[in-house]
């Protein structure tokens, strides 16, 4: 038993090494690495829209990863990868200028994956999500799927991703455009790391809808561009 535990403990403190990392666009063979990491960025959040298992969740995710378009797509994530191309991090970034067929995407993802009539309940769940996790503005970018893998946490890594991503040129904060993105009331630490990499609070415009939960209220915070 001792044996087993060192040896976890050895490649636990290994993997937690920084290392060197590169940033690219996901593939879409990156879907299974991708889809629990996604999974993971809002685990209560997808627990609530598809009200399903975490495993069924996450075959969900993989399958619209692969998809060209849509929020779940591929094609709007970024991942950091180590040098032999395991994914570490991901996020995705979202144009509001672009997000306008995200809904009907959505459901169309949904109705091949759980068919009519699971799909009609999710899409209501969806409505009551949307009234605290609102779609960005065309003024605005949102990034979502924050997540990086459990043994790379703590290292650094998606704070390297989020800055790669800003210098890639794919998020402006110029212009009068807007860098948002949501994090739970009760998730401090992720709170405290978007503070750190210049994300300021949103003053709260609405109440928390009767039927969404209580754990699943939420603060939209702001890039204020001191990264």
């Amino acid at each position: 038993m001792y044996a087993v535990q060192a040896e976890r403990t050895e490649v636990r403190h290994r993997h937690r090494e920084p290392g060197a990392l590169r940033f690219r666009p996901a593939r879409a063979e990156d879907a299974e690495a991708c889809a629990p990491l996604i999974f993971a960025s809002g685990v209560r959040e997808f627990g609530f829209f598809l009200g399903e298992l975490p495993c069924t969740c996450i075959e969900f995710l993989q399958f619209a990863f692969t998809s060209e378009r849509g929020r779940f797509s591929y094609r709007r994530h970024r991942v950091a990868v180590t040098c032999d191309d395991r994914v570490a991090a991901v996020l995705a970034v979202h144009d509001g200028r672009h997000t306008w067929l995200d809904d009907p995407h959505v459901a169309l993802m949904l109705l091949l994956f759980f068919g009519v009539r699971r799909t009609v309940r999710m899409l209501l769940r969806g409505l009551v999500l949307e009234s605290e996790l609102p779609a960005p503005k065309s003024s605005q970018t949102l990034i979502a799927h924050c997540a990086t893998h459990e043994l790379r946490r703590g290292t650094g890594v998606f704070s390297a991703l989020f800055v790669n991503t800003l210098h890639a040129g794919l998020m402006h904060s110029d212009g009068g455009r807007q860098i948002v993105l949501d994090v739970l009331v009760s998730n401090t630490r992720a709170y405290d790391l978007y503070r750190r990499l210049g994300f300021v609070e949103l003053p709260r415009h609405r109440p928390l809808a009767r039927r969404l939960p209580r754990e699943l209220e939420s603060v939209r915070m702001q890039f204020a561009g001191r990264t």
